[in-house]
């Protein structure tokens, strides 16, 4: 795989390629005011009864977080840690309280203000924080290593369980699936820098001053870290502070990776996004602002977003293949589609009616090995009376159209 690296107007571009087709794309542009993953010693607004939630400060009053009941942690004198829900948020927090929370999606800077309820225009925060890593995610608040349950395969969660003994030392650490192809000592090396960095910036969240105390990860850390399964061929930039930004992640979290950092030289290397465009990857992204993608039988798949969810219908073309194989072509676009266009919430797909249950189920298992290499949280709820596929996806960020779409006329 190959890693890209541009920018665009003080935006950071990164792509992610397999053999000059597009499988990644992760943007921070220049309004983005919380990005996913960034830390917050905050304080607590007020409480909303009605919602079982609270209204944080993150930035001294220019924005607030929303956090539900469920996404609360408190401590017992004890030691004990205890999850939210069980009883009023009011009972745990009040007003004034000063605590430390992790965004759960990046929130860009709104263009106007509307008439949506502040809930729906607030950033989901949670007190659960997190550290993500390559091989790892450290939980600081847990008390015990676990394998992630993203990963069903019953054969690497064995192989986990077993890597899993040499982490005894640092606890909290969850194992995601690139882990089983590394080394226990990088486990190891690695868990012990997720704890220092939690040691370091946990020393922070004290005192009256609301703070951001470690921005998310960014985008070219969010691709490396996403694509760790993947063999990494190169990382090309053309901007040298785009080299130092990718050689700091990569000697602390990916030194074997550090000798694939490569510069490349462009006559108009200055231009935006011109190592991009001299993959001839500009057109292909310009591609995912289109309602629709062509399928290389001769199919087409067309995607519709609508405020309750994305409507994805696939119509046969000039494809002579049978239901099946169209569908499962269409199937692995759809998944790369989701993924790249950064859908979320409720998809619903009608693919070509099948002839019976064991075509259903055939597709069914392609589908959900495609969408186990996404990044996100994706759940496939199976097939509805009416025949559609129905699926969720937990996004991180804003969709890749909320992100640049206004550079591209849209047919």
């Amino acid at each position: 795989m190959d890693i890209i690296i541009e920018e665009q107007e003080g935006s950071l571009w990164v792509v992610a390629a397999e053999r000059g087709k597009l499988q990644g794309l992760e943007i921070d542009p220049v309004h983005e005011r919380i990005r996913w993953g960034s830390i917050y010693w905050a304080r607590v607004d007020r409480i909303d009864a009605k919602l079982d939630a609270a209204f944080v400060d993150l930035d001294g009053g220019e924005t607030f977080g929303i956090l539900y009941n469920k996404d609360v942690r408190t401590r017992q004198k004890s030691g004990k840690l205890v999850k939210g829900g069980q009883e009023p948020i009011g009972k745990r927090l009040r007003a004034g309280d000063y605590i430390l929370v992790q965004a759960k999606q990046g929130y860009l800077e709104p263009e106007f203000e509307d008439e949506r309820p502040l809930e729906e225009k607030s950033p989901v925060v949670s007190m659960d924080v997190s550290i993500q890593g390559r091989y790892l995610i450290f939980t600081p608040l847990d008390d015990s290593n676990r394998i992630s349950s993203r990963i069903r395969d019953k054969k690497m969660r064995k192989q986990l369980e077993k890597m899993m003994v040499a982490l005894e030392d640092v606890q909290g650490c969850i194992l995601r699936a690139s882990a089983a192809n590394t080394q226990s000592d990088m486990l190891i090396r690695e868990a012990k820098i997720l704890k220092a960095i939690w040691e370091g910036l946990s020393e922070y969240a004290t005192g009256t001053e609301i703070s951001l105390i470690m921005e998310g990860p960014d985008a070219l850390q969010r691709t490396l870290s996403d694509n760790s399964s993947h063999p990494m061929r190169r990382i090309e930039v053309v901007i040298m502070d785009h080299f130092q930004i990718a050689e700091d992640w990569c000697e602390l979290f990916a030194p074997d990776l550090v000798p694939k950092i490569k510069p490349v030289e462009l006559k108009d290397a200055t231009r935006d996004l011109a190592l991009i465009e001299h993959h001839d990857l500009l057109r292909p992204i310009e591609g995912f602002f289109q309602p629709y993608a062509v399928l290389p039988g001769g199919g087409n798949i067309i995607i519709q977003q609508t405020s309750a969810l994305t409507a994805i219908d696939i119509n046969r073309g000039a494809d002579r293949n049978s239901n099946l194989n169209i569908n499962l072509e269409a199937a692995e676009e759809i998944a790369r589609q989701i993924r790249i266009r950064n859908l979320g919430g409720v998809i619903m797909i009608d693919f070509i009616n099948m002839k019976d249950d064991k075509e259903r189920k055939a597709l069914h298992e392609k589908l959900d090995l495609l969408v186990n290499e996404d990044p996100c949280t994706v759940q496939l709820h199976g097939f509805t009376v009416l025949g559609l596929m129905e699926m969720t996806r937990q996004r991180r960020t804003p969709t890749l159209f909320e992100r640049v779409g206004y550079m591209f006329e849209v047919e």
